[in-house]
């Protein structure tokens, strides 16, 4: 799996790499006037001075005041009309320097931060990362009447108030629209509960060394966070003189009377992938509605209890034959013995559904290795309930779920964190609430299914859980929030990659 994406630290481990940076000769005061450039890069680009011709800036005491002020200086610079409001006294020294030159050039400050009203875009930085006691008095009333505003806010590194590590609230926080986190992602920030405040997340990068970061986190299990260098982790290479049974071959399992389309759905978005072959295993009763969906599957059908679930598997399925097996969508709890069956098979597992609601009565600890687990977080809390109640967030359960199964586990949600048992953990920033949907998450089992069956556990997971919520984004895009039904998301899944591809995003 690709370990050149993105790093998440902690605020100890933030601390420490810029303390390694000002030890090694880079002047705090360059690294302030290089942030403060790219936020403004950014901000002038993506908040263009026609559209945006008046901006508030919120400046703290510390360095993310600093940061700001630089901020308020090259915007002022660039022909914005800028105000800055400044509640603070006492100021580090180089946050006082830049104060004092905004001052000297001209900038207005204001008293309150009811001057700022009028204005078309507000820049929050008044803390960063590394805030621990609660913001009260004036000044939470007054982040009150911010986030009532309807201008766009943009915060700088962590929204202040957001604890920068749980994501937590300290009292009130800015409810940002964008956050622009500076130099490496922190852990707060991709917290699912921090979403409401944190909004869109941009990685404003400020050229840290490698060997600095390495130094610092050492051998210590490691968090990445996803980006569009996950699409070079899809199978797209193939030999000129490759055939179907060398592109994988993957069995889907599920699908019941009272859950018809599951599987089927997660047929249609395993095409998506190229896998050599599928098969298709099913009730007896559904084999007819999938082979006229998908008519290049082998279809089986399958033995019936009286409740329309699979009994069990037919004889004439050899599970040795299979790359991947993927199983769980409309399954029903009744199918016990399928998920027996495909636990003692050996072969590379997508449990999904009710194959994770029954694992959660079997409790089969340590599960055989290239395992990937894809539960949403009901599922999760039955299938780990002592880790729910222990306490920690969700970063910390999957983490600790992963080490005790031996498995991948895949936790969906708003921000989809995928750990692995040596403790390593990927977080997806990017998604949308489009997804929240009957059906998504049998896409994604096939998806992740079908680029199983062609490559290694952690680069299928990781690929999968990219590509599905890219595509859920386009989706978005051309439907809107209400238009991304599953269908929808499948039919987005291939041009999504062919934009990909072409465009390089």
């Amino acid at each position: 799996m690709n370990t050149s994406l993105p790093t998440i630290v902690t605020t100890a481990e933030m601390q420490a790499i810029e303390g390694a940076m000002f030890t090694a000769g880079f002047p705090v005061p360059a690294l302030m006037e290089k942030v403060g450039q790219r936020l403004s890069n950014f901000l002038q680009r993506e908040f263009p001075r026609a559209q945006y011709p008046r901006v508030g800036v919120l400046a703290g005491p510390g360095h993310n005041g600093g940061d700001a002020l630089v901020v308020a200086r090259e915007l002022w610079h660039r022909g914005y009309g800028v105000t800055v409001w400044q509640p603070f006294e006492r100021l580090k020294p180089l946050t006082a320097d830049h104060a004092r030159y905004a001052r000297f050039l001209g900038l207005p400050f204001v008293e309150t931060v009811a001057s700022l009203q009028a204005v078309d875009l507000v820049v929050d930085g008044l803390f960063g990362f590394g805030l621990e006691r609660e913001l009260t008095g004036e000044l939470a009333g007054a982040i009150a009447q911010i986030n009532g505003w309807r201008q766009p806010r943009v915060s700088i590194d962590v929204p202040s108030g957001l604890h920068s590590d749980t994501g937590a609230v300290l009292g009130t926080a800015i409810q940002a629209d964008r956050t622009l986190c500076l130099g490496l992602w922190k852990r707060g920030l991709l917290v699912e509960e921090a979403q409401p405040w944190v909004g869109q997340g941009v990685l404003i990068p400020f050229d840290i060394p490698p060997a600095i970061i390495r130094e610092v986190l050492g051998t210590t299990p490691r968090r990445y966070c996803l980006d569009a260098s996950c699409w070079q982790e899809l199978p797209l290479r193939r030999s000129p003189i490759t055939h179907k049974y060398r592109q994988g071959q993957l069995l889907l399992i599920g699908g019941s009377a009272q859950f018809g389309g599951s599987i089927l759905l997660s047929a249609l978005a395993a095409r998506c992938t190229g896998v050599g072959m599928s098969v298709v295993a099913v009730p007896e009763s559904l084999k007819p509605l999938v082979l006229a969906r998908v008519p290049e599957a082998i279809v089986v059908g399958c033995p019936e209890t009286a409740a329309g679930a699979i009994a069990h598997l037919p004889a004439s399925v050899d599970l040795n034959r299979f790359s991947a097996i993927a199983c769980g969508p409309g399954l029903t709890p009744e199918a016990v013995p399928v998920v027996e069956t495909v636990l003692k098979a050996g072969r590379s597992l997508v449990l999904d559904a009710d194959a994770l609601n029954i694992l959660a009565r079997l409790t089969p600890w340590p599960l055989p290795s290239s395992t990937i687990l894809t539960p949403h977080y009901g599922e999760f809390r039955r299938l780990f309930p002592d880790l729910v109640a222990g306490g920690g967030d969700r970063l910390d359960q999957v983490t600790a779920a992963a080490r005790r199964t031996n498995a991948v586990v895949v936790l969906k949600g708003a921000r989809t964190a995928i750990a692995s048992p040596t403790g390593d953990l990927w977080i997806n920033p990017q998604s949308t609430p489009a997804l929240a949907r009957g059906g998504s998450g049998d896409v994604l089992t096939g998806l992740i299914g079908g680029l199983l069956a062609q490559q290694e556990t952690l680069s299928a997971a990781c690929g999968g859980v990219w590509w599905h919520a890219q595509a859920a984004i386009q989706a978005e895009r051309a439907q809107t929030s209400l238009g991304v039904s599953p269908e929808e998301l499948i039919a987005h899944l291939l041009p999504t990659l062919r934009t990909a591809l072409t465009t390089g995003i």
